[in-house]
Parts: C-alpha cells; structure tokens; sequence
C-alpha cells in the first residue's frame, strides 16, 4: 500500500485499540487531511475522536499537552513542517520537559506527526526539514519512517510511547507502495535496519532519502561498487550499532539527508562514528545535505536536494583515500 495509506491504517487500528487515542490537527476531519492521510477516519469514529483544530500550533500543542495530563493520546497533525515553528514554545519548552519536572509521576503520550521535506515542487515553509531542532531537544523522540511497512507499524508504537514522539513522514513518498506485513513487525521503533547489504562504502540516511540511497546503490553496482544502505528510521535516539558494525565492515561512511549541512543529524552521525569507530575508518566520513540556505524556488529545487550523482560524487571521493 502507499506510504500515506499505511499511515491511515495505523492511525485507524490505534483509534480502535483504545479509546483514549484523538487525533487534532487542520482539515483532518472530513477533508482528511491535505494529503488524505486521515481520511475517512472522522466518518468512522466521529469529531470527538478526530477533531479539526483552529489555524493555532500553538493551541493545539497546548490543548494536547492538557489531554495528556488527563490521561489520553493525542496525535497532532502539523499541516505541513514549516507551520511547526509556532508551537516550537510548547514542544521544546513545555512538552519535551514536563516528564522530567514531575519526576516521571506525569507521562507526555503525544505524536506530533510532521509531513516533511522537499521533491514535490513546494515553497519554503512546505518543503522544510527542522528535525535537527528537535532531535537536540532532551526529552523528545525523533523517528521518520522510510517505507509503507515501517510507516504502518512505527506510527502504532509512537502512539503507545508515554513520551513525546515527533513523527516525520516524508511527504513525497506518501503515494509510492511498497509491501506491508501486517501481522508481524521485526523492528523496534529506535531500531536502525540494513536496508541493502554491501561491502565498499556505508551509506545512511532516514526518511525520503533511503530511496535515493537504494537507487544510488543499484547505479553503483553497475560500476562495480557494492554500497551498504543503513535506514535510521529513528534520528533522536539513534540506534548507532548496525552504523558501527557496518562502518567496520567497509571502512568508508557517507550520511545523506534533506535538511542544510550546518550542526545537523549527518553533523552528530559523523562526529560519533568517528568518535567510536576512528580505527575502522579508511577515509574521512563524507556528508551529503542540502545547502545552507533557505529552501528554494521549485525550479531550482532538483538542484538544492541530495540526489543519485550527488551521493555516487561523495562514495567516488571517500574511495578516493
């Protein structure tokens, strides 16, 4: 199924497990949502389960933060990444410290789920990548799901963490299918997973770039280059062990992602690997990001994220060493 679909699924078996599970957020009551992925949820459980909010971040933020205190689950639709700036006060302030300023006797069950990135032709303020604000926030967890399956099964356990969960669904996957086991699922929410085997270079990235990487890979086994592709799946906390054991494997590391270059995820990836695994290390780790600007026009857009020859460019230079 689509990725969004299996968002929707997972949202739907949550509503139906329990009864303290809302979701808030703008238009995802009868429209479904801008990209449909709340659909036909408000027809089944009606507006006191799915509620459509006022144009406030903030407000829903803060209303959601006084569900929790009262026992229930509130997933909070952000419209599109660049409107969660106006409810940044409350998740990093409020929600991220709350557990901590009770001493734990208070849990904070809230998903934020934050449509994200570029590749659809958007604008600033709809094509943003701000997981690195929040993954350096203490007391907030960070995921991004890469496929269908992933998306089905990591919004339920998001769901049922009694920490706050910041949920970031690339949007330009929404529509892409890939299969979903809905019986069983192998992997935890913070769990990193091998995405292709290889032996030369390491490549990991989360969210709409695993495919890039994928794609990357087949072109390099072309030329002969065996690329190992790490899906984080989760950027704060990152499950650094199959990253380690796959980095002593190669000896070669690239981190690829979305968002601008400049004290970012692929910034903490690089320093710890280098930090824990220097000795494995053949070459310098390589970073391959968007620019340090702000988001562009879309006619530049192809130019400003991370593509194949992007990433094939940095696995030439670290085999370059």
């Amino acid at each position: 199924m689509p990725l969004g679909k299996a968002i929707n699924k997972g949202l739907h078996d949550a509503l139906a497990n329990d009864p303290k599970v809302l979701l808030m957020g703008e238009d995802i009551g009868p429209l479904g949502g801008v990209y449909r992925v709340t659909e036909g949820l408000h027809a089944e459980f009606g507006p006191q389960r799915v509620l459509d909010t006022p144009l406030a971040e903030s407000g829903i933020l803060g209303t959601a933060i006084g569900l929790a205190m009262r026992g229930y689950r509130a997933v909070c639709e952000i419209q599109f990444d660049g409107f969660i700036f106006p409810a940044f006060d409350q998740i990093t302030t409020q929600l991220s410290r709350m557990r901590n300023r009770h001493e734990g006797t208070v849990t904070m069950p809230i998903v934020i789920r934050v449509p994200y990135g570029g590749h659809i032709g958007s604008i600033e303020h709809h094509s943003e990548s701000p997981e690195a604000y929040f993954a350096h926030t203490p007391g907030l967890r960070v995921v991004s799901p890469s496929n269908s399956h992933d998306a089905y099964w990591m919004i339920q356990e998001a769901i049922a963490s009694d920490d706050p969960v910041l949920f970031f669904e690339p949007k330009s996957r929404y529509f892409v299918k890939s299969e979903v086991n809905l019986a069983e699922n192998a992997s935890p929410l913070h769990s990193a997973r091998v995405a292709r085997a290889g032996t030369d270079v390491t490549v990991v990235a989360h969210g709409a770039m695993v495919s890039t990487l994928l794609h990357a890979a087949d072109l390099a086994a072309e030329e002969g280059t065996s690329l190992e592709v790490i899906d984080l799946r989760s950027v704060s906390p990152i499950d650094y062990g199959p990253v380690l054991d796959s980095v002593r494997k190669t000896g070669h590391l690239v981190v690829v992602q979305e968002a601008q270059g400049n004290a970012s995820v692929g910034s903490e990836i690089a320093a710890t690997v280098a930090e824990r695994a220097f000795y494995s290390l053949e070459a310098p780790v390589i970073r391959v990001s968007g620019f340090d600007t702000p988001y562009p026009p879309s006619k530049v857009e192809a130019m400003y994220l991370p593509d194949a020859d992007r990433v094939l460019e940095a696995v030439d230079r670290s085999l370059s060493y």
